[in-house]
C-alpha cells in the first residue's frame, strides 16, 4: 500500500509519521505553500518522499490518497484530480474532515476511485502533540463497503481503534467534538477572565479540572455534575451574577450552562420543583 499526502499541515504531517513507523510505504507529499511546508514536514517524513507542489504527481504515485487540507479546500483538489483525465480505478481517496461525508469527493467517484473519510477524535495543537497523542486515538471513518475495509486497516495503524460513522451523521459529530473539546477550551479562556480579577492563573484550578474529567469518565456527565446549581443554592447563583456586572459575554455563557445543569439536576431529580422555579427564574432572567 503506497501512500500519498496532499496537504503538508499538522493533520497530514502527523498521519504520514505515524503510518511510517508502522511500516507504510509513504510515497509522497504535496502542498500549495511549497518549501515552507515541506521544511516543516522533512524532519518527520525523511528524504525518501516526493515533495511537490502538484497534487497530480501524488494521485500517480499512490495506491491511497490522504486529502488533509483544511476543509474548505478539499472540493477543489478533488475537481482538480477529477479534470487531470487520469484514471482513478481501485485508488483510495479519503479527507479527513470531521465535519464533512466522502461525498464531496464525488467527482473522483466519476473516475472510479474508492471514496472515504478518515477523521482521528483528537485535538492538534501542533505536529509533536498530535503524534504522542494518535495511539490512544478514536479514528471515525465513512465510506463506502471497499473504502470502509481498507480504512480500518489505516485507522488501526493511525489510532487506538475505529468507529465506523454514516456521512449524514458527521455533521452531528464533529459539532459534538466541538462542544467537548474547542468550546471547552473557550470556556476555561472566560473563566480565566475571571481568575484575572483577583490575579489568580489558571494552574491552581488543574487538579479540579483533571478530577473532573477523571469523574466523567468514570460516571459520565450526568452523575459527576457538583455546584450550587445541583445543591438548589440560589442565593449563591445570585452572588455570582451580582458579581459579573459589566461582563456581558460572562453572563451569557453562564445563563447557558447553568440551565444544562439545570437540566441535569431535573434528570438526577434531585430537587424539589420550587427550587427548579426559583433557579430558572433566576437564569432566564440575566440579560434580560
Amino acid at each position: 500500500m503506497r501512500i500519498g499526502i496532499i496537504g503538508a499541515g499538522k493533520v497530514g504531517i502527523s498521519i504520514g509519521h505515524t503510518l511510517l513507523h508502522k511500516g507504510v510505504q509513504v510515497t509522497a507529499i504535496s502542498d500549495v505553500t511549497g518549501q515552507k511546508a515541506f521544511d516543516r514536514a522533512r524532519p518527520y517524513l525523511g528524504e525518501n518522499v516526493l515533495y511537490t507542489t502538484d497534487n497530480i504527481s501524488v494521485v500517480e504515485v499512490s495506491d491511497v490518497i490522504a486529502i488533509t487540507t483544511q476543509d474548505g479546500f478539499i472540493e477543489d483538489v478533488a475537481a482538480e484530480i477529477a479534470g487531470g483525465n487520469k484514471d482513478l480505478k481501485g485508488k483510495l481517496f479519503f479527507h479527513t474532515s470531521g465535519a464533512h461525508p466522502s461525498s464531496i469527493l464525488k467527482p473522483l467517484d466519476e473516475k472510479g476511485a474508492v471514496l472515504g473519510s478518515l477523521h482521528p477524535l483528537q485535538t492538534f495543537p501542533d505536529i509533536d502533540s498530535a503524534i504522542r497523542v494518535l495511539p490512544s486515538t478514536y479514528i471515525f471513518i465513512e465510506g463506502s463497503t471497499l473504502a470502509l475495509a481498507q480504512l480500518e486497516i489505516l485507522g488501526k495503524s493511525i489510532g487506538f481503534t475505529t468507529v465506523p460513522i454514516e456521512g449524514n451523521s458527521k455533521v452531528y459529530y464533529h459539532l459534538s467534538a466541538v462542544f467537548v473539546c474547542n468550546l471547552l477550551c473557550a470556556l476555561l479562556y472566560a473563566g480565566e477572565g475571571i481568575m484575572k480579577k483577583v490575579n489568580i492563573g489558571l494552574e491552581p484550578f488543574f487538579p479540579i479540572i483533571r478530577a473532573t474529567l477523571e469523574n466523567i469518565e468514570n460516571k459520565g456527565p450526568l452523575m459527576s455534575l457538583t455546584g450550587p446549581i445541583v445543591r438548589g443554592d440560589a442565593g449563591t447563583v445570585e452572588d455570582h451574577i451580582h458579581a459579573m456586572g459589566g461582563m456581558e459575554l460572562h453572563k451569557r455563557i453562564y445563563k447557558a450552562l447553568s440551565l444544562s445543569a439545570l437540566e441535569i439536576a431535573r434528570k438526577r431529580n434531585i430537587l424539589n420543583q420550587e427550587k427548579l422555579t426559583t433557579l430558572e427564574h433566576i437564569l432566564e432572567a440575566i440579560n434580560e
